[in-house]
């Protein structure tokens, strides 16, 4: 009996060292972010940036630094195509945001986006190409009606709930992504904000719209989605090809693994070749309504 104490309390004294590992980490050269656009009505619009390190600290002072500038950037639309020029604006924090779009000295081979067309992409930085493809789809999945209730279960009386109408057509592959602006906000995407039609293929429904997140701000969890009495809210319901969901899709779900130790190491899929983030189509229509006080 005692031999038996002495080797259970050995392996108790075994079990409870602890062994600090250290990870040594790769140094990796930055890679190319790329956030490209096109929608129905409007011109290609492309940002440029350097990649962090994972454990960067990030400040004003980086993320201005972060810009790439001096690309070739042309965009097609197979029958036209047109070199982009950079351009930058001034945030109000007094932040210069630089950007690529198309060159008011050459309107010759301009082109905005319209429906059903495929558009091709190719950067060139730094002594590296790269290229994308995207298409802006057909209007075929759209928003009936909007309108707003109570929030329910809230105590709050002035948070109301946006409610939308939709119709998707028959049929597999209709894929959509949203937006909301409250008021003369930016459009901000929902914390989840792209679908697929596994389950309301060909059906017309209704559903709750959640409120679009800033995700450079702190998020309230019990309130984030509901809207306010006396908010003017428009809705952006956008269709948008398959390689643009698999990127928000995957793109969201890390978003959202961030922190949780348990959660599945997630690939972001980008469409852009050697690159990493998207070039996007957005078919989109848009909806306002006026919540009264």
């Amino acid at each position: 009996m005692k031999q038996w104490i002495s080797v259970f309390a050995l392996a108790l004294v075994f079990c409870s060292c602890e062994k600090a590992i250290d990870f040594k980490l790769d140094q990796t050269q930055p890679s190319l972010v790329v956030e490209a656009t096109i929608e129905n009505g409007q011109p290609p619009l492309v940002i440029l940036s350097s990649s962090f390190a994972y454990f960067s600290t990030i400040s004003a002072d980086i993320l201005a630094n972060s810009f790439v500038h001096n690309a070739v950037i042309t965009v097609s639309n197979g029958v036209k195509t047109h070199q982009l020029k950079e351009y930058f604006f001034t945030t109000a924090a007094n932040l210069k945001v630089y950007y690529y779009s198309i060159d008011s000295a050459n309107l010759a081979s301009a082109f905005i986006g319209n429906f059903n067309t495929s558009y091709s992409m190719t950067i060139q930085v730094n002594g590296k190409s790269y290229t994308a493809q995207t298409s802006i789809p057909v209007l075929a999945k759209k928003i009936d009606s909007i309108w707003w209730k109570k929030a329910p279960d809230n105590p709050d009386t002035n948070k109301v709930v946006l409610v939308a109408r939709a119709t998707d057509p028959p049929g597999y592959g209709n894929y959509i992504r949203y937006f909301t602006r409250v008021n003369s906000d930016p459009y901000f995407p929902g914390l989840n904000s792209v679908f697929d039609d596994q389950i309301v293929d060909g059906k017309t429904y209704t559903l709750d719209v959640e409120r679009g997140v800033n995700r450079n701000e702190d998020l309230d969890r019990e309130n984030y989605s509901f809207f306010n009495r006396g908010d003017t809210i428009t809705l952006k319901f956008t269709n948008i090809d398959k390689a643009s969901y698999d990127f928000w899709r995957t793109m969201e779900y890390s978003y959202g693994s961030i922190g949780n130790p348990f959660s599945s190491p997630t690939k972001v899929l980008s469409n852009v070749s050697g690159a990493l983030g998207y070039f996007g189509g957005y078919a989109a229509q848009y909806k306002t309504i006026i919540v009264p006080k």
